[in-house]
């Protein structure tokens, strides 16, 4: 037997999140509201991602669009469904009396409405990042759902970077210790699978190590704490992070956990440490402010634009120089870098279009990055450059994100067991006690 078609009605936020949403839903047809396409308009000039999913999607509309996209529509792709363009249509009574008509999204949800109407034994779907709109169109009895092509399906099952392993035997811990080269990971039978670049504590009740596993030599080595410019690691966690971060042949690196774990301090810490190896070090993040108003509602030039944003950082150099004396070498440094724009603090849009060559690029609150912008910058990266986003899932200010959805989760996902890659998840706090105390109390 086979399935009526579904219609999927798509909301201007899918597409300046995925311009290439169309092609996501195999047979069925979509439909796009014109009033969609008049807010794509006036997206569409500027240089930040939505700009420019906004232009893209509406060249590859052109570039198939024809008179039929009016008029019952045309394929979308071979083995995909219709693509059509609904325009205006009077305004439904049963919207009229709770839905002004002033805003868009009203008049997006009166389309899907009448396609349901029209519809009926069919499955008419509004597709929306938006949860109120989600809410009020079940609310008068249509379907509605997230966006999710890019979601993380399961997060529970998420790629923590790390693991525990008890009752191993003290002599192959004392071996660890021995050989600086490591030893083959079949001689520790682990239960589960060992993942590429995966960071592991070794323990059986009176010895312990911590160690990383080598897919390509197969074997497990003893992972040593290393100090990154005055900063030392103060848990396990810490110290998997600063090798991942020390370690050249991993050029992408992603650290999660929650305020006060040190995420952004030992990313700084290692780039400080590193400098020399890098041309430039770079540090971004994303420009998402509580009110999700843009830059452009701060008053000045760019660079008393980002300030408010960027201030975390300097806290993070502030307190890195700090434990240097003001005459020291090591703290005068930290002032020249800045000077000499060693260390450049960027908005995230001035990178599209260019090659990032011997960069050491941090890209802080990366949870707020949808997976699209996630990919812009990883594929802005040339030679000898290393990448490392750093973030929390669970504290998200970008409206039509969360933990699933983000490009941070989405990235943990796609990349874990590559040989690039290296992520680890920390747990610990170490800001201070009464911090620690906030995080789970209130």
């Amino acid at each position: 037997m086979t399935l009526p078609k579904k219609i999927f009605t798509l909301d201007t936020n899918v597409i300046l999140h995925d311009s290439n949403c169309i092609y996501q839903f195999e047979e069925n047809d979509v439909v796009i509201p014109i009033t969609v396409i008049e807010e794509l308009d006036q997206f569409k000039r500027g240089s930040e991602t939505i700009n420019i999913q906004a232009r893209r999607f509406l060249r590859s509309l052109d570039a198939i669009a024809s008179d039929k996209i009016f008029n019952g529509g045309l394929p979308i792709a071979p083995d995909k469904g219709l693509i059509r363009i609904q325009l205006e249509r009077d305004y439904h009574e049963k919207l009229a009396s709770n839905f002004p008509t002033r805003k868009p999204d009203h008049h997006i949800l009166n389309t899907a409405y009448h396609l349901a109407q029209e519809h009926k034994s069919g499955c008419v779907i509004l597709v929306t990042k938006d949860v109120n709109l989600r809410m009020k169109a079940k609310s008068i009895g249509l379907m509605a759902q997230d966006y999710t092509s890019d979601r993380v399906k399961d997060l529970s099952g998420l790629y923590l970077g790390k693991r525990i392993e008890e009752n191993i035997s003290e002599s192959v811990i004392d071996r660890l210790y021995q050989n600086s080269y490591g030893i083959a990971a079949s001689e520790m039978q682990f239960e589960k699978k060992l993942t590429a670049n995966e960071y592991i504590i070794l323990r059986n009740g009176r010895k312990s190590a911590l160690a990383v596993y080598g897919h390509l030599s197969d074997t497990v080595a003893r992972v040593d704490k290393i100090t990154c410019y005055g900063i030392a690691a103060r848990n396990a966690e810490q110290a998997f992070v600063l090798d991942a971060l020390a370690n050249p042949e991993i050029s992408l690196v992603s650290i999660t956990g929650k305020a006060g774990t040190g995420k952004t301090l030992l990313a700084l810490a290692a780039a400080l440490e590193k400098r020399k190896q890098y041309r430039q070090i770079y540090i971004a993040r994303p420009t998402v402010a509580l009110s999700n108003k843009d830059t452009g509602y701060l008053p000045g030039d760019i660079n008393s634009k980002l300030d408010p944003y960027m201030q975390p950082f300097y806290d993070n150099i502030a307190v890195i120089q700090n434990q240097f004396a003001k005459t020291s070498h090591r703290y005068r440094k930290i002032r020249e870098l800045l000077d000499s724009e060693k260390i450049a603090i960027t908005p995230l849009s001035y990178i599209r279009g260019r090659s990032l060559v011997n960069i050491f690029f941090i890209v802080d609150e990366a949870q707020n990055l949808t997976p699209h912008e996630i990919k812009t910058i990883i594929t802005r990266a040339g030679e000898g450059t290393k990448i490392i986003f750093t973030g929390d899932i669970f504290q998200i200010d970008h409206p039509y994100l969360d933990a699933q959805s983000n490009g941070l989760s989405y990235l943990i996902e796609k990349m874990k067991g590559q040989s690039l890659y290296a992520h680890v998840n920390l747990e610990k706090g170490e800001r201070s006690s009464l911090s620690e105390l906030a995080i789970h109390l209130l």
